[in-house]
């Protein structure tokens, strides 16, 4: 049976549960992927997205900042979350669901504005981050899954709205484009969404800081779907919602689809 997945960071659950809401009304994904939720799980408004259909919830929480969340209309069950290079932070949570499928759901740190972990801790704490996910599914090499998120990483000079630009620009440096790659290779990772699109300049984030953000269109592709091989060869109709940047106090960054026929 066929199911819609759907990867979004949502800048705050509570802030725009009503957004989230509107998403599963007029998207209606079977799985709706959450990142940045900035809540603790029991005050994730379940309740609402419950009766939207989402009976289902598997997340890791903490107030104020990180925070991942699955919501599905599908059965699943919690299989873990990994605290990565040891932050404290809710980063990442997996789920498994009846047909054996494994979700992985990954807030990867933003990285702060200099891209030198000699000069920015945060800088440093993402690359360890990267690091300890590659070494995680290089002894842990995952089948059956799927892994999404705001991986806060354009890894193509198409994914990005200046390539030369951006060179310098945390989230488009090469050493975050290796570690990125080196991710990618140890689960034998496969990028669905550029399978299904291969060509052109994709973006799924545009700052906050452009007043006329759809205008001045410098947008970065900053959130992911990836599956194994066995999972990636039954995927199809991805696509990335831009419109959804211009609701009325939404995140800065938007959801992306896939569909997957299992």
């Amino acid at each position: 049976m066929p199911f819609t997945l759907a990867t979004w960071n949502i800048n705050s659950v509570r802030l725009r549960e009503g957004l989230v809401a509107k998403l599963m009304r007029d998207e209606q994904p079977d799985i709706l992927c959450l990142q940045e939720c900035k809540s603790p799980v029991e005050l994730i408004p379940k309740d609402l997205f419950q009766s939207l259909g989402y009976r289902w919830m598997v997340a890791r929480g903490q107030k104020g900042y990180n925070g991942v969340a699955i919501l599905s209309k599908l059965p699943l069950m919690d299989v873990g979350g990994n605290d990565f290079a040891a932050l404290g932070h809710a980063r990442h949570v997996a789920a498994r669901l009846e047909n054996g499928v494994t979700i992985h759901n990954c807030y990867v740190p933003a990285g702060g504005d200099i891209p030198d972990r000699a000069e920015n801790v945060k800088f440093g704490q993402k690359l360890d981050f990267l690091t300890e996910m590659r070494d995680h599914f290089r002894w842990e090499r995952p089948d059956h899954a799927i892994l999404v998120g705001d991986l806060n990483i354009a890894p193509r000079e198409d994914d990005v709205w200046n390539h030369k630009a951006l060179l310098k620009i945390v989230s488009h440096t090469p050493v975050e484009v290796d570690h990125f790659n080196a991710v990618m290779e140890a689960g034998l990772w496969q990028d669905v969404t550029r399978a299904d699109i291969p060509d052109g300049l994709l973006y799924s984030w545009w700052s906050y800081r452009s007043p006329d953000w759809d205008t001045a269109d410098k947008g970065r592709r900053l959130d992911h779907i990836w599956a194994t091989p066995d999972v990636a060869s039954a995927a199809h109709g991805s696509r990335i919602l831009r419109p959804v940047r211009g609701w009325e106090q939404g995140s800065d960054h938007v959801p992306v689809f896939a569909t997957f026929d299992l």
